[in-house]
């Protein structure tokens, strides 16, 4: 495993930054360095070869931001979190606003909004809502718009789905089997806008009455944290709603105080304040 210190690792991000306009200064070393290491080890390069790799060949920063940004997901991950979304969060929406403005904000590979269209179906509200998913990597974006998933990663979505006690027996009404992969029905994601957004450079584009941002926050240090959840306050209609993820907690975050805890363990806040 290569050592590197803060020094090799603000010369990366600064090079990214200047060069790409992608901004890693601020996520938490920890975080960065593991996934660097991870870079590095996978492409065995010396971070020297990283940097002149960087800098003579741009094509390859996109490579370099697909494996940095990789997330692990599933369909339904936490089923205690979507039981809450479809007993209390949202039909707590549905009396105040039509359509349901929803951001999944650093949506990945999908799975995530996926979960979120079947649930929405499974109520009957899937035409009332109009859901918004980014993502910093355009790669990313294409893959979950795609909505189709390797078919042995379905055992853990199903299982998820089984726990949050889907209406139907299985997933399976949902999707198609072909080439190794799960293809969701088309018509699930109709109501879909995939945008590349940058969380940290980029700045409000609309309003909302649900944002997802779970597990993203966790790779940022608390400076950086203060600003997102800002702007993720500032994208948020008052009364609506915020999910983080489960290790996430906005009790330290200068905005925290503006959101009210509609559930500790799942990590669901309402907006309060402006």
């Amino acid at each position: 495993m290569q050592d590197l210190d803060i020094a090799d690792l603000k010369r990366l991000s600064e090079l990214i930054y200047d060069r790409y306009h992608y901004d890693f200064r601020n996520y938490a070393m920890s975080s960065f360095k593991r996934r660097v290491v991870r870079i590095l080890e996978l492409k065995k390069l010396s971070l020297s070869c990283l940097l002149d790799k960087l800098t003579v060949t741009p094509p390859f920063i996109h490579e370099f931001i697909d494996e940095l940004t990789v997330n692990v997901t599933e369909m339904f991950r936490d089923p205690g979190f979507w039981k809450l979304m479809y007993r209390e969060v949202v039909p707590a929406i549905r009396g105040n606003k039509n359509p349901i403005r929803i951001w999944h904000a650093g949506c990945s590979s999908g799975e995530e909004v996926v979960s979120m269209c079947i649930l929405l179906k499974e109520l009957g509200r899937l035409d009332d809502v109009s859901i918004t998913a980014t993502d910093l990597d355009a790669n990313m974006l294409k893959r979950a718009q795609s909505a189709s998933f390797p078919l042995n990663s379905m055992a853990v979505n199903e299982k998820n789905y089984r726990d949050f006690t889907g209406a139907e027996d299985t997933l399976r009404k949902y999707y198609a089997e072909k080439d190794g992969s799960a293809i969701f029905d088309p018509d699930l994601m109709r109501q879909v806008s995939f945008v590349r957004h940058d969380l940290v450079l980029g700045e409000v584009f609309d309003r909302f009455d649900l944002i997802l941002c779970r597990n993203v926050m966790i790779y940022f240090n608390q400076s950086l944290q203060n600003d997102v959840l800002r702007k993720l306050h500032e994208s948020l209609n008052m009364s609506g709603f915020l999910s983080v993820g489960s290790k996430e907690s906005l009790i330290w975050c200068d905005y925290g105080n503006r959101f009210a805890v509609v559930n500790n363990d799942e990590k669901i806040y309402k907006k309060i304040k402006e």
